[in-house]
């Protein structure tokens, strides 16, 4: 069994899997800080100095301290329940940039198989057309039946 599970394991396509997930956890923090720290400071700018993560909605209010709740973590250490709608919007957006990301290298990982395929080698060899046995391609005559046959 231990044989077996090396052969496994010791496959391309499982070692290709886990460096692809490794790369991925190590991905998700660099997006999300991208995401968080430089995209969208200047969208909430923009749109009249918003900050997404400060952008919920109260249900009820906290048994610590009574709203209103100028941010996120005044509204959760008052023990206030709350939808996070800013959190999931940045959520969001970190989503479609990894989505683009992977669509980016999975495109040019195909095109860069595409290329290493080398052309169809060409044919060396034809049908006759008597016997239908395969003769070379610049033969004038079939070995097999003895029947002229024009060349290629």
């Amino acid at each position: 069994m231990f044989r077996e599970f090396k052969e496994f394991a010791m496959r391309g396509n499982v070692i290709d899997m886990a460096i692809g997930i490794i790369i991925g956890g190590a991905f998700g923090p660099i997006v999300g800080s991208m995401v968080g720290d430089l995209l969208m400071p200047p969208i909430g700018l923009a749109l009249g100095n918003v900050d997404f993560t400060n952008l919920f909605l109260v249900l009820k209010d906290g048994t610590k301290a009574a709203g209103p709740y100028a941010a996120l973590a005044e509204a959760k250490a008052a023990g206030a329940v709350t939808i996070n709608y800013g959190v999931f919007i940045n959520s969001l957006v970190s989503f479609v940039i990894v989505a683009f990301c992977v669509f980016l290298l999975v495109k040019t990982m195909n095109r860069l198989k595409r290329e290493e395929a080398a052309p169809p080698a060409e044919p060396t060899t034809r049908d006759c057309p008597y016997c239908c046995s395969a003769i070379a391609i610049k033969a004038t005559r079939c070995p097999n039946c003895t029947s002229e046959v024009t060349p290629v």
